[in-house]
């Protein structure tokens, strides 16, 4: 894949990030910003984005969204093949919960 294909696909991944997240939190502020791992402040900005500013946050050459799990119990979790998902699901969920929201700075 080429270096300028690869900046496209991170555009456009953003893109289409920052439209779910601003679509989420208008439907329901609080669980968007749980699914999200965002806090208040960065669900205000991203709440208050007119098209423009949305499209040129887009534009970044990094990817604006992230995992939210950097160890790997819950890595390992979520993607083990382990009869009763529902229970490994709902105990990653718990343990992402525990750790506080971070802020785009």
């Amino acid at each position: 894949m080429e270096a300028n294909q690869i900046l496209d696909e991170i555009k456009e991944l953003n893109l289409s990030y920052l439209l779910l997240a601003r679509e989420m939190l208008h439907d329901d502020r609080v669980a968007a910003m749980y699914r999200l791992g965002i806090g208040d402040d960065v669900a205000r900005i991203l709440e208050k984005l007119s098209s423009s500013q949305l499209i040129k946050m887009a534009a970044s050459n990094m990817l604006l969204c992230r995992f939210r799990f950097d160890d790997r119990l819950i890595a390992e979790m979520l993607s083990s093949d382990n009869r009763d998902q529902t229970i490994t699901k709902s105990h990653a969920a718990i343990l992402m919960a525990g750790k506080p929201a971070e802020a785009i700075a």
